[in-house]
């Protein structure tokens, strides 16, 4: 499988999944265009996957559906979103041509956030960053943590295919959480060197995470610190600590 990030808005990148034969699954479409010029260049999609019902990853499903109207769509339970063949939840299989998914909750960022896990892949929308997680617009410090201790347990080559290229920004803030961390200064100095040639810093891998993005190592001695330091005290548990993390990103500025 291939994994093309399709850049669309300014920082959102739209995944297509695709076979040797140039089929492909398209992960939150935001907005049409950038898979239509996929197409132009042998991209034949056959299917869409939606993660959560913001308008920058749904927004270009109807026009797709235009083009092409067979298309299954494959969402969450979620009235928001109005444009979809099969809704779907925690430990659903989804089966699209040579392609299988299972469905994870992963509440957080919003309540009917979802992820589709399969073939070594996560494509995981808005919670999981590289180097970061999403914002709380709607779901619960408790909820988001859940969700991503949920999939730090996937296996570390799993590839991590999310919404935005956030990498070097998220870097800044975690080098201010975890400064003596070796491995997320080495993916800091790779994320860089990477958009300075114009490459995308995403696919990352579970495992790289797992090292270096501090959401991911609440219980890290170092992040736990730093933590303690901006409370004031001790945080009284893992939730207290991760909304900490997550109040002190909101107001970060590099």
């Amino acid at each position: 499988m291939r994994l093309l990030a399709l850049p669309a808005f300014a920082d959102n990148y739209i995944w297509a999944l695709a076979g040797d034969d140039g089929g492909a699954l398209i992960v939150d479409p935001g907005e049409a265009a950038p898979v239509l010029a996929a197409a132009a260049e042998g991209l034949q999609p056959r299917g869409i996957l939606l993660t959560h019902h913001h308008h920058d990853h749904i927004g270009g499903v109807p026009a797709l559906l235009a083009r092409w109207p067979d298309l299954p769509v494959i969402a969450p339970v979620d009235d928001r979103i109005t444009t979809t063949t099969t809704r779907v939840g925690d430990g659903d299989t989804v089966r699209i041509a040579e392609w299988g998914f299972e469905v994870l909750a992963i509440p957080g960022h919003t309540v009917s956030h979802i992820a589709f896990h399969g073939h070594g892949v996560l494509c995981c929308g808005d919670t999981l960053f590289s180097l970061g997680c999403g914002r709380l617009f709607e779901g619960t410090p408790a909820q988001m943590l859940a969700s991503l201790d949920q999939l730090a347990e996937l296996p570390g080559v799993t590839q991590i295919c999310c919404g935005h290229e956030y990498t070097v920004a998220n870097a800044a803030f975690a080098r201010a959480v975890d400064p003596d961390n070796p491995a997320l200064q080495r993916r800091s100095e790779e994320a860089s060197a990477m958009r300075t040639a114009g490459l995308p810093t995403l696919p990352t891998t579970l495992a790289t995470e797992l090292t270096a993005n501090p959401f991911l190592r609440i219980d890290a001695p170092a992040v736990h610190t730093a933590i303690t330091t901006r409370l004031g005290r001790m945080p009284v548990d893992r939730v207290e600590a991760f909304a900490e993390l997550r109040r002190w990103k909101d107001g970060f500025r590099a």
